[in-house]
């Protein structure tokens, strides 16, 4: 019983009938003999049609009468702890051959599919277009043993063990980080055995390396490696398997009397990491993830390995429509920026919507192309909004970057102080990080390589979170991030020479992290189409004078004298998963007599005008901004308002329209001649709010002033120039 509390405990399940130890089931003689599995297009490897083999061939289930109670029966079967959810009408895709079950009404207690009540195996009213589909969750069922009780279809079937592992062998691989080559070993029964490697293939380890987040497999040694415990069966994958759990089991084998399979050896795989976790010479890896091809790119994830999918076709960056979209077009992705196959293809704008064209739709790949841009897919995204924005969550290497950090005395798991596992004279201490300078960036990273998501805020005292007493004194100061790192030793910091003068435990430096992050972009077309030129008196310009909205030479210059502005609207959207709400509270907001509201941010945007060799000539002070719901996506309500000291911010989905005809939304051009010119705007300059991407935080535009007008045109997001 303490056992089976235990394993309660570690899975946080809510009962014990669900988590306790598994033991086979024992079946009537009577009871029909299937087994189960999940196809069709899948998103995750743990979720897919439901499939039943039956009397010698593989049919469907249909939805009618299906509930979770029958979903969690079907996960149960196939070692998944518990059912998520369940689909119907075919949302996996339309199966073949028989309807083996409808209208099944389960309890959920059924020890097979088989026992629940139905309509008989094979009666059914269906088509394929109601074939259900399951989610099952992530974790297995502790001790889960693939039980084969139809040994003559044995290849038909998915493999279903309790976890799979690379366990180097070799000393040059045991110290090597990430592990790139050894054994792969099953866990089965609660022992780890190796694979025979009589029927291996490279499309085999090329799932085993892709599972692991690594882009590629390559040929090993096999005269170094000794003979081991053998698995009982062989594996049969194609290569464009996400994961193993979806490749076929191959043919029991059959061992030798002296323990050794018909080769004598067991399987081995080496891999071959992206460039980002290859080991060099100098570093032992690159500190910061560089993206490797240049057509594709990740944006709006927390973590590296995860965003929303963006492709470069004619200059522009797009996103990809999410029809059809599954794990085997998503695993082209991760494999083409360096990383294994996909654990997840998500739908449906979850990691934030993408600005611009949407360029694929309708993406269909075989698993082999080597870039997302040579599979087949509709040239025409009809009817696609950004609404429904494709993305994908990575797998990647283990580098255990997450076991060198901690945040410590916080109320729950994503807050604390931040302590650091660093070498001193020989052996591994904890210790905090000196919080001079401490902000946005660095927050970013400590969050990331811990898994926790975005920065929420970056804090430079602690006393509040008492950390462990052992962990107070200083042992990393002086840190720079640029935001890129998946490790804060990776930024720049002071070596082994600390410099901090406010000392650590109180002053130490702290984060909060988040799972969603806001993410402000600005439109272009909006700035280009609103573009216009205003000589205006100086006495209408008293507001904007005392805010520092003009250039330094209105100083001197009489009353009844005019500024030239160069004028526009700026539209900025917030396209992320959570609301921007200003870093300072209410009570330091700062009221404006002459504009009569308060605003919640002292730096908001910058403005500023360019030559063509980049010297700044002209700047635009939006010193302080008023944050409001101006419009919103429809279905989106409007939350926040200025007016009558309402809240402050930027609903996601909704913009906030600072029209051309408002005070200090503009650049003093009176000083400046006739000419081309680079003008740009960044929007939280200095980072204050965390945002889940900063790199579209930018606009520019190319600008031409004659005289006696100007042009805004090619204008841009992104720090590219065109």
């Amino acid at each position: 019983q303490s056992t089976q509390s235990a394993i309660c405990l570690k899975l946080n399940c809510t009962t014990c009938l669900v988590c306790e130890q598994y033991t086979a089931p024992q079946l009537t003689p009577d009871t029909p003999r299937i087994q189960l599995r999940l196809a069709g297009d899948k998103r995750k490897h743990n979720e897919g049609r439901v499939e039943v083999f039956y009397n010698g061939e593989w049919g469907t289930v249909c939805d009618d009468d299906f509930t979770i109670h029958a979903a969690q029966v079907v996960c149960r079967e196939l070692g998944y702890l518990e059912a998520i959810s369940w689909s119907p009408s075919s949302k996996y895709g339309k199966g073949q051959g028989p309807i083996w079950f409808d209208n099944l009404h389960c309890t959920g207690k059924e020890k097979t599919l088989a026992l629940c009540p139905s309509n008989g195996i094979g009666v059914s009213d269906c088509k394929h277009s109601e074939d259900v589909g399951v989610v099952c969750s992530d974790k297995r069922i502790p001790g889960f043993k693939f039980i084969n009780t139809l040994p003559n279809h044995i290849e038909n079937l998915d493999i279903q063990v309790e976890d799979v592992r690379i366990r180097p062998i070799l000393s040059s691989y045991r110290k090597r980080i990430p592990v790139t080559e050894g054994y792969v070993e099953v866990k089965d029964g609660g022992k780890w055995k190796q694979i025979c490697n009589t029927e291996w293939t490279q499309f085999n380890s090329r799932v085993i390396c892709g599972m692991f987040g690594f882009p590629g497999e390559r040929k090993y040694n096999a005269r170094v490696y000794k003979k081991p415990t053998y698995w009982d069966y062989s594996v049969n994958c194609t290569g464009n398997e996400a994961h193993l759990s979806s490749c076929k089991l191959g043919q029991a084998e059959s061992l030798k009397s002296n323990g050794t399979c018909a080769a004598g050896l067991p399987v081995v795989v080496s891999c071959v990491p992206g460039r980002a976790f290859s080991p060099t010479p100098m570093s032992g890896f690159r500190k910061a993830f560089r993206q490797e091809q240049p057509l594709v790119r990740l944006r709006g994830g927390a973590i590296v390995g995860e965003g929303r999918v963006e492709v470069l076709k004619n200059g522009e960056w797009g996103t990809i429509c999410d029809d059809n979209w599954n794990l085997l077009s998503a695993s082209v992705v991760c494999r083409e920026l360096g990383f294994g196959t996909a654990k997840e293809a998500l739908s449906g704008g979850r990691l934030g919507q993408g600005m611009g064209p949407v360029h694929m739709n309708e993406v269909e790949c075989s698993g082999f192309e080597k870039s997302i841009t040579e599979c087949f897919f509709n040239k025409e995204a009809l009817g696609c909004s950004h609404e429904e924005d494709a993305a994908v969550r990575c797998n990647v290497p283990a580098m255990g970057f997450q076991e060198r950090l901690r945040l410590s005395g916080g109320r729950t798991p994503y807050e604390g102080r931040v302590e650091v596992l660093v070498e001193r004279n020989g052996s591994l201490v904890w210790g905090t990080v000196c919080s001079d300078g401490w902000g946005t960036m660095e927050a970013m990273v400590v969050c990331r390589q811990l898994g926790l998501g975005f920065a929420s805020n970056a804090f430079q005292e602690t006393w509040y979170w008492p950390g462990e007493v052992s962990a107070d004194a200083v042992v990393m100061s002086g840190v720079r991030c640029s935001g890129t790192e998946m490790s804060l030793s990776h930024c720049l910091h002071h070596g082994a020479h600390l410099s901090c003068p406010r000392g650590g435990g109180r002053n130490a430096a702290g984060v909060s992290c988040s799972e969603t992050a806001p993410d402000l972009v600005l439109n272009p077309q909006v700035v280009e189409q609103t573009t216009y030129m205003e000589d205006r008196p100086m006495f209408m310009l008293q507001c904007a004078f005392e805010e520092n909205c003009l250039a330094s030479t209105s100083n001197q210059v009489p009353a009844n004298s005019y500024r030239r502005l160069l004028r526009f609207s700026s539209q900025i959207h917030n396209n992320g998963q959570s609301d921007f709400r200003p870093k300072a509270s209410r009570h330091s907001w700062v009221w404006h007599d002459c504009h009569r509201h308060y605003h919640s941010m002292e730096v908001f945007t910058l403005y500023d005008l360019f030559s063509l060799n980049g010297t700044k000539i002209a700047e635009g002070h939006k010193a302080s901004f008023c944050l409001e719901d101006s419009e919103c996506d429809e279905g989106i309500e409007k939350r926040y308002e200025c007016a009558n000291f309402g809240e402050q911010g930027i609903t996601v989905g909704c913009w906030d329209t600072y029209r051309h005809d408002i005070d200090c939304q503009w650049v003093d051009i009176t000083d400046i001649k006739p000419g081309d010119y680079i003008f740009q705007i960044i929007i939280n300059p200095n980072y204050e709010v965390p945002e889940s991407d900063y790199t579209n935080n930018i606009m520019k535009c190319r600008c031409r002033y004659d005289g006696h007008r100007v042009w805004m045109y090619s204008c841009h997001n992104g720090k590219t120039s065109q």
